[in-house]
């Protein structure tokens, strides 16, 4: 059976009781039995005790554009990142390019490794600001699962292509992904997240929100965290593998305060150490200063708003989540001079444009030529036409096969 997410004026009050679906549970928290305490309405009724007013507790969730039954000890944020985590668009975040494109080496940061520390600290700040740790794991651990290959120059490759036939972009492409492109149930396409799971890409995506499904309004708690940690993240990861890959030295970075003055302080401290782990030191006490900055300044703006519930997040003026005014200019500082130094290396540029140039031939090639395309991809053009299908195709690589794609179509002697 399906059914379209919950409107508002149908959800439980914050921090009510949750409603307990028949069948849904083992057991009961009050009969004596040794599983009670791990049931899901047993979880359900930690968040209505234990969250914050503002958090967004599951018994309040939409659900799903599917309806589905309960699952005996998983709630159903619970479950959106089980079902994130086994979808094949996750598992290709491993050989998708963060920074480096895959053949540069082993030990560079991929989109995976990147979106499991991007979880990390989401999490980690969730349970120090009482938010619901398991909607802001969901969030995070899909939040990339639109991007294709080559990074940000494989997405300009696909906005190119696509200009003019409705588009490109990531987090727009990441719904689609969960909504459409993955195939894991027989009764129908996508994964079926949760409401809340799915209007964390719609939030960000360009274009109209109510065309998507969503209201114009600001994020969840939830969802704020996971975009302020992604940033600080791939801030503080992508100046690691700068550093380590030669491409900057933490000497290029002393126009940026928060980096000279936490490796100043690193070397003065650890003289002895070796260059390497001077480095990482200091980069994990940059990640820890932003951590603990953003938890106290967005502790203390959630306070001063008085939103008391979740809808009152949304309907604020503002984003609550975020730096203190003067540490976020020291954090937006070593961004933009990383930015600078390292995201506009000639190592890195060329690269970009190498990628850019594969995707375009690949895309171009098969526009003109469906019928190279393997069989399910060529119904599926058949279905969505041949623009978008070719563009679904493509997003979906990793950067090795984009490669052997581009050298099986363009090279002689490749096997076919």
């Amino acid at each position: 059976m399906s059914r379209r997410p919950r409107p508002e004026s149908e959800l439980p009050a914050p921090g009510a009781p949750p409603t307990r679906p028949t069948g849904g549970a083992v057991g009961d928290p009050g009969v004596a039995d040794p599983t009670a305490a791990t049931t899901r309405v047993a979880i359900e009724d930690r968040e209505a005790r234990d969250l914050a007013p503002w958090a967004m507790r599951v018994a309040c969730s939409r659900g799903r554009v599917h309806e589905e039954p309960g699952h005996p000890f998983r709630t159903a944020y619970m479950r959106d990142r089980d079902r994130v985590i086994h979808a094949a668009a996750f598992r290709r975040l491993e050989y998708k390019t963060q920074v480096f494109v895959n053949h540069e080496g082993d030990y560079y940061r991929t989109r995976l490794t990147h979106t499991m520390e991007v979880a990390q600290v989401a999490r980690t700040l969730a349970r120090a600001l009482r938010l619901n740790e398991d909607l802001t794991e969901a969030v995070a651990l899909s939040h990339d699962v639109g991007h294709g290959p080559f990074g940000h120059a494989g997405e300009e490759a696909l906005k190119a292509a696509m200009e003019g036939h409705g588009g490109f972009e990531h987090n727009a492409h990441g719904l689609r992904v969960v909504d459409v492109l993955e195939r894991r149930y027989p009764g129908f396409r996508g994964i079926n997240l949760s409401f809340e799971v799915r209007e964390s890409f719609a939030m960000h995506a360009p274009g109209d929100k109510e065309a998507l499904g969503f209201q114009r309004r600001r994020p969840l708690l939830e969802a704020q965290l996971v975009d302020v940690c992604d940033n600080l993240t791939y801030t503080c990861h992508d100046l690691d593998d700068g550093i380590a890959s030669g491409c900057v030295a933490p000497e290029e970075m002393r126009e940026a305060d928060l980096w000279r003055e936490t490796w100043d302080r690193t070397v003065a401290e650890h003289a002895d150490l070796p260059r390497p782990l001077q480095v990482s030191t200091t980069v994990k006490r940059v990640l820890d200063a932003c951590v603990t900055d953003l938890l106290s300044a967005t502790a203390r703006r959630v306070a001063d708003a008085g939103v008391g519930s979740p809808a009152d997040v949304q309907a604020h003026a503002h984003l609550l989540v975020g730096y203190s005014e003067g540490f976020g200019r020291r954090q937006r500082a070593l961004a933009r001079l990383l930015h600078e130094r390292f995201y506009r290396h000639p190592r890195l540029l060329r690269m970009a444009r190498k990628a850019r140039g594969f995707l375009a031939a690949l895309f171009d090639a098969y526009v003109r030529d469906p019928a190279l395309l393997d069989r399910p991809w060529q119904a599926w053009a058949d279905e969505v036409g041949a623009h978008r299908a070719v563009c679904d195709y493509l997003a979906s690589m990793t950067d090795r096969q984009a490669l052997e794609e581009y050298r099986r179509l363009h090279l002689p002697y490749e096997r076919d």
